[in-house]
């Protein structure tokens, strides 16, 4: 492994270090006194920042170059992440700094996968983004990781801030020291050519079917926890993050490496409808079970959800592969949804108990199964 590749996979282990938000449903409603609804801001204010911020700064990147961007949002995140172990004493500093963090994972993001293509032999590519993505998982898995041992060591849970501050700052210093190619700047997908695309009916719903995709996954990344948490009287800020959220990013982490194998043998299609089948299963675990089915059904949820979304896009490139930026840029802004879904189960929250906030990301899934089993192309769709 050369240190470009080195040094980009740590840049996706801090990308995942955004997902640590999920963590801080349950926690605000106890330090804060926050409703459920109030909560489900915490996803609102990164999902935002991401949908506010994702088309200029693709801009920028083809005036500053990729490279500068990713430095940029490094920087970016050391900046909100060191932000609330110096200012957090009311909810709104807490989604303050939420959507900081949204902007500098923006950056990373816009950034990261390109970047990879410029490093990578082009027969290697797929490969080497799926062992990226593997590394973005462990950044997800840190958060809920971190939380207890912080709690233990006498510390608040703010604690976990300033170590991904110093993390953030170490993969810059990192970025910037490796050497880079420098490529030509690439012309960036406009808005009116993207949403030109929509009016073709078979991409228009696999771009919803991202949206709930992404909705469905912030809703469990900030609702596990609150689950485990109310339904099951575990400590919300250890057992409960780590049998929620933990678990169910390290499921994602072994689905994804499980993933990169089977689908050189499977069609993309059947493999993406078993992982939504593995996720309606789970999800109905979650409803329905007991504490240990609930657990096991976090752990089936994390393996299906791990690898939808490379799926999903995949299929989305179907009719279109020689508009595959204008797809991109489409499946970008179709991540609000993790903005959306999650509002969704806080009010079914507030109106019953947060084990049916579950019910949104089960008829969302279900939508998701259900494009699986629909080929569209340029001349129509069918089973």
């Amino acid at each position: 492994m050369n240190l470009r590749m080195a040094a980009l996979l740590m840049a996706f282990l801090v990308m995942g270090f955004g997902d640590l938000r999920g963590s801080f449903l349950g926690i605000a409603r106890e330090v804060f006194g926050i409703s459920a609804a109030q909560g489900a801001l915490i996803p609102l204010a990164g999902a935002s920042a991401f949908a506010l911020c994702a088309l200029p700064v693709g801009l920028l990147a083809t005036r500053k170059g990729k490279r500068f961007v990713l430095q940029a949002g490094l920087l970016l995140t050391a900046a909100a992440h060191a932000l609330p172990w110096v200012v957090l004493s009311r909810y709104e500093h807490l989604l303050a700094a939420i959507f900081l963090i949204g902007v500098g994972m923006t950056f990373l993001l816009v950034a990261g996968n390109p970047l990879l293509r410029d490093v990578t032999e082009p027969a290697r590519y797929s490969r080497n983004l799926t062992f990226a993505q593997f590394f973005k998982s462990l950044g997800s898995i840190a958060g809920p990781c971190l939380l207890p041992p912080v709690v233990a060591l006498g510390l608040t849970w703010k604690g976990v801030f300033p170590v991904f501050a110093l993390a953030s700052l170490a993969v810059w210093a990192v970025i910037t020291w490796v050497p880079f190619p420098v490529t030509p700047a690439e012309r960036p997908a406009t808005l009116k050519g993207m949403l030109g695309l929509l009016g073709a009916p078979p991409l228009r719903w696999k771009v919803l079917g991202i949206f709930l995709l992404s909705g469905s996954e912030m809703g469990m990344n900030n609702f596990l926890a609150s689950h485990m948490g109310l339904t099951f009287g575990m400590d919300i800020q250890k057992e409960a993050i780590t049998l929620g959220q933990g678990l169910f990013w390290v499921s994602q982490g072994a689905g994804r490496l499980v993933g990169a194998l089977v689908l050189a043998r499977v069609p993309t299609r059947r493999f993406m409808l078993t992982c939504a089948v593995a996720c309606l299963v789970g999800l109905c675990g979650l409803i329905l079970g007991t504490r240990g089915v609930a657990i096991a059904s976090v752990a089936l949820c994390g393996m299906g959800f791990s690898n939808i979304w490379p799926c999903l896009f995949a299929l989305s490139l179907e009719a279109r592969p020689e508009r595959s930026s204008e797809i991109g840029g489409l499946a970008v802004m179709a991540n609000v949804g993790g903005a959306v879904l999650p509002l969704l189960m806080g009010w079914v929250t507030d109106l019953s108990s947060v084990r049916f906030a579950f019910l949104v990301p089960l008829a969302a899934l279900a939508y998701v199964a259900g494009l699986a089993r629909v080929r569209c192309g340029t001349s129509g769709c069918a089973p």
